[in-house]
């Protein structure tokens, strides 16, 4: 199987079909080995009737008992020796599924790293949790058709071919009734398809929901937003299961068929064989060998219609993986240098300028107006911004990512220790944070006392998104390692939305005093924020309607007023 630091390979993004084969590419030997095992397993299946039909009419009917106890032991050697088959096929399949399971883990891993920041803009964690939740799984059971399917074809054409030998009679209604059966399950494997597609988009969707009510459920309460959350989770899961009850039908007739059908199947066949033994045209070694061709190729056939489950399914999945993998991080087309000196960050689509060396607020009533605003400015999105007069699309996005940080207020938190979630590394050389900076940034974001009163300081463990702090003390984290990376312009998004007014107003002052002299730019409706920012930026419907200081804004721009103030008569 692949190895952990193994290159998983580039797989082939075209379709669903082309990613499954894919797989079945990346392992040849294995998969090989599969097919012939399984081939070999079906085929000696279907030889215990052989050597039983022989063990009657040479052995049992004329009384021969030497000959009798050979056909007995070859029966006993090769049920054996197919129970070894057996063991060794499923082993293989079971390496084969396990290889497509880690393979597609890893390039669906890489392709989220090599996405960054990226990838919450292009798709959502639902959409990436369902996938290793449930498509990689899927995927990895539909190559099943690699063993049993292969094996199935081969025993198929084995069973027909000795049943000529017996009567062409019995060889034609099993060569033509077998892919009948196949062709009337058919159907229902389309429609299956269908449903499965639409059954994965509406768990991809719940499932999102559901990341982000882990996330936001104490603001939720603070806000008294469960009980509408809780409605649309509800109805969202009705839905879910709806469609999920369509897809149990659709499987219900599917497995069905596919057992119902081929014994039928043997019914008929074993009549038909019966009524040629009465007329004397097969003997009834022969008749007991055609019941147990006919009966062996249940098992064929029933691994066809599997087969045939299992790759809609996997198909289904492997569309969504594919999908995923075609998604293209930011295009980086730059060839031009950062500017050298410190010089104005500029968004023509909101008018929108930043000031070096300043801390420049912007305030809007759609927060997500004035972050959108920032979101241009770092190039996270295609935009017309600028940097000293210079498109940032024309700059090297790598120089962009280190003179420029985006400082999101819901910023990923990894597992670990306090310690190491603040302040792992600084910079493209991976420079050790000193003491003396982290315990400046810790006062800086008001974060000392988080520290202080964890049971082993600084290292004391984090949960995944440090969900075993409060909301105001991950904000507070996300701002130390903010500061500690200390960049020359600095964009935060709502960096205290979260806290206390008295712990907002002392990060207010100490944000200033920290970034003195650098470039900085926080989106806030905060008037304790405001009053500390050189220059406030008033934005309605993300465009930029007034400049000044905070105090300027109050006494000259009503609707700004309204706004941080919550003027009641102004706003009437």
């Amino acid at each position: 199987m692949i190895d952990a630091y193994e290159d998983p390979g580039t797989p082939d993004v075209r379709g669903g079909w082309r990613y499954l084969w894919w797989l079945v590419r990346c392992q040849p030997g294995r998969s090989v080995a599969g097919a012939l095992l399984g081939s070999s397993w079906m085929v000696l299946l279907a030889a215990t009737p052989y050597l039983m039909a022989k063990a009657i009419d040479e052995g049992l009917e004329p009384g021969d008992w030497a000959a009798l106890a050979g056909w007995c032991f070859a029966l006993f050697a090769v049920g054996s020796f197919n129970a070894w088959l057996s063991i060794m096929r499923h082993r293989t399949m079971t390496r084969v599924r396990m290889d497509a399971n880690f393979r597609t883990v890893k390039v669906v891993v890489g392709q989220a790293v090599r996405l960054g920041a990226a990838l919450s803009r292009r798709t959502g964690a639902g959409e990436v949790v369902t996938i290793g939740v449930g498509d990689v799984q899927t995927i990895a059971q539909a190559l099943t058709v690699v063993g049993p399917g292969v094996g199935a074809c081969v025993a198929y054409l084995t069973v027909a071919a000795l049943l000529v030998s017996v009567s062409p009679v019995l060889a034609t209604v099993v060569l033509l009734g077998i892919p009948a059966i196949v062709l009337l399950v058919g159907p229902f494997l389309s429609r299956l398809q269908g449903a499965e597609t639409e059954y994965r988009n509406r768990q991809g969707v719940l499932t999102a929901r559901i990341a982000d009510l882990a996330g936001g459920l104490r603001v939720l309460n603070g806000l008294g937003g469960k009980g509408l959350v809780a409605d649309a989770f509800h109805r969202d899961s009705q839905h879910l299961r709806t469609q999920g009850y369509r897809v149990g039908a659709v499987t219900s007739w599917v497995q069905a068929l596919g057992v119902g059908l081929p014994t039928l199947f043997l019914a008929v066949v074993t009549w038909l064989a019966a009524r040629l033994a009465a007329q004397g045209d097969i003997t009834v070694g022969e008749l007991v060998a055609v019941y147990g061709y006919v009966a062996v190729l249940v098992g064929p056939v029933a691994f066809w219609v599997e087969c045939g489950y299992q790759l809609s399914r996997g198909v289904v999945a492997a569309r969504r993986v594919v999908r995923f993998l075609r998604l293209e991080p930011l295009e980086d087309t730059g060839t031009r240098d950062a500017p050298a000196e410190p010089s104005v960050l500029h968004d023509p689509e909101s008018g929108v300028s930043v000031l070096p060396g300043r801390l420049t607020a912007l305030a809007s009533a759609h927060p997500a107006d004035s972050a959108a605003v920032l979101d241009r400015l770092a190039r996270y999105t295609p935009s017309q911004a600028t940097w000293a007069g210079v498109p940032l699309d024309e700059i090297r996005l790598p120089q962009i990512r280190e003179h420029i940080l985006l400082a999101d207020h819901e910023a990923d938190l990894f597992a670990g220790n306090l310690r190491e979630v603040i302040a792992p590394f600084r910079g493209a050389g991976n420079c050790a944070i000193s003491h003396d900076e982290l315990a400046a940034a810790l006062h800086a974001a008001v974060a000392d006392d988080i520290a202080q009163g964890l049971p082993d300081g600084l290292g004391s463990p984090m949960d995944a998104q440090a969900r075993n702090l409060s909301g105001g003390q991950r904000q507070r984290i996300r701002l130390v390692r903010a500061l500690l990376a200390n960049p020359e312009i600095l964009l935060a998004v709502e960096p205290t939305s979260a806290l206390d007014a008295h712990t907002e107003a002392l990060v207010a002052e100490r944000l200033r005093e920290a970034r003195d002299g650098r470039t900085t730019a926080v989106t806030t409706t905060s008037p304790l924020v405001l009053d500390r920012a050189d220059t406030v930026l008033y934005l309605v419907d993300g465009k930029l309607t007034a400049t000044g200081t905070h105090q300027h804004l109050l006494a000259t721009e009503p609707g700004y007023r309204a706004l941080v103030a919550r003027d009641v008569e102004v706003m009437k």
